[in-house]
């Protein structure tokens, strides 16, 4: 089962709104997405650098992507 919720993070513990559909003691993977991440922003500027010079001004496809 894969379900996004919100959380509070709040003295070194993430807070849930509420209870989730989980038997007790399940193990379950935390994805942590920070709305100020400035590294992800970072590691998107040079992916889009090296595609830029991968595929050169040339793929129409492309440079029309870089318009949206």
């Amino acid at each position: 089962m894969t379900k996004t919720v919100e959380a509070i993070y709040e003295n070194g513990v993430l807070r849930l709104p509420g209870p989730l559909p989980l038997p007790e003691k399940s193990h379950v993977t935390v994805t942590i997405e920070s709305p100020d991440d400035s590294e992800r922003d970072a590691w998107l500027k040079v992916s889009e650098d090296k595609l830029a010079r991968a595929w050169g001004d040339s793929d129409d496809v492309f440079n029309e992507l870089l318009k949206k």
